[in-house]
């Protein structure tokens, strides 16, 4: 796991680091000591409105498409999101790309920066 962790602070999403690897650093970060407080912070800002935005998208879409998808984004140091990128595109994935491009999150914590996020998006029945 060291290595791991090694080679994925070396990659940088400006760089042209791929979706999959954005991902392992977002899932890295939340993982990391200030990971949890940071999580906590960010869903008390944007949770509801997130869960809202969620709603209108699927609903946006007919019939609607309830495939889960992955977002991934980079927090700068004012809060403001960059980078946004979803996979699988869908409809409704574009959709809340769009919805995050407008959302101001906390200040992140300084390292990694940009700070990666990655949100799965999924409805269980």
């Amino acid at each position: 796991m060291p290595l791991l962790l090694a080679i994925a602070l070396q990659l940088s999403p400006s760089a042209g680091a791929d979706f999959h690897a954005r991902v392992t650093q977002a899932k890295l970060a939340e993982g990391a000591a200030t990971g949890p407080a940071y999580q906590k912070q960010m869903w008390e800002r944007i949770g509801d409105a997130t869960t809202d935005a969620y709603k209108a998208c699927l609903a946006g879409t007919q019939p609607p498409d309830k495939s889960p998808f992955t977002l991934v984004a980079n927090v700068m140091p004012d809060g403001r999101l960059g980078g946004i990128a979803v996979q699988p595109e869908s409809p409704v994935a574009r959709c809340m790309a769009s919805h995050f491009a407008g959302l101001a999150l906390p200040a992140p914590p300084g390292k990694p920066a940009p700070y990666p996020i990655e949100i799965d998006f999924s409805i269980k029945p």
